[in-house]
Parts: structure tokens; sequence; C-alpha cells
């Protein structure tokens, strides 16, 4: 096989790969789930369901009611004008990990896939209430299919 034939090959190769990685990347205005940010101010922007919490998810339930619920909603349904849903695709475990959650709420981060502003670091959050956060997000998206 000469070079050009394997340099062919390669740029197949590698547009293929750029064309995988671009249609499975979804801003949220294509994800399937029902999101708006549009409508009364408050109003959750996505349905949940809510699994039975046991363990650290139940943990986890108290201190987002405690420390995220007021900005992210009940249930992480998000709140519209206010913040994002927690329960969407943006944030599976895929694209935006544990130590993400824990980032942002330590330092605040900067609106980077939604139009609600920046994100404040949450005041007197401690790591162990992250994690136990994260494992409550991650029962709430795995009960909606989010994975």
């Amino acid at each position: 096989m000469n070079n050009n034939v394997r340099l062919g090959i390669a740029v197949l190769a590698l547009a293929g790969f750029g064309a995988l990685i671009y249609n499975n990347y979804k801003t949220p205005e294509q994800v399937a789930a029902p999101v708006t940010e549009d409508g009364p101010a408050g109003r959750a922007m996505v349905q949940v369901k809510v699994p039975e919490l046991t363990g650290q998810a139940a943990v986890g339930k108290l201190a987002f009611d405690a420390k995220c619920a007021s900005c992210h909603g009940e249930n992480a349904a998000g709140q519209v004008g206010v913040a994002p849903p927690f329960v969407h695709q943006i944030y599976r475990p895929g694209h935006h990990g544990d130590m993400a959650f824990l980032m942002a709420a330590r330092n605040g981060v900067k609106s980077h896939h939604w139009r609600f502003g920046n994100m404040p670091p949450v005041e007197g959050i401690t790591d162990a209430e992250v994690k136990s956060i994260v494992a409550y997000v991650r029962a709430l998206q795995q009960a909606n299919g989010i994975n």
C-alpha cells in the first residue's frame, strides 16, 4: 500500500471520528429532554422521577435541599430564570464528572452551557456534603435514564 492510500485512510478515519464526537455532543437546545429556559420564573425546567433513596443518596437529598434547591430547584429539576437542572444530559457522569460538582461548589463556575450567569461558590459547604449531593444527583439521573 503506498503512502497516499495510507494517508487517505487516515484522513477518512479522523473525519469519521470527528463526526462521531460532533454528533454525540448536544447543546441544551438539542437534547431530547423537555428543557426550556422560557416561562414563569421559578417553574421547574424538567419533570423528575424520584427513586427510592437510600444510604448516601438519601443523605445527599437533605444536603441538596439545604444548600442547592433554592437555585437548582426541587429534585434538581432546575428553575426557569434561576439555575439549570442537574437531571439533564449535560450533567451526565461522562460530561460533568463528580469532581466538576465539587469544584463548582468550592470555587463557583463560569457560565458555559446555559444563560443563567455565573454560579457563585456555595458558602459553608463541605466536601463530604458535596459527595453526598453528587450521590443524590446521580441517583436522580439514573432513575431518569441519564447514565
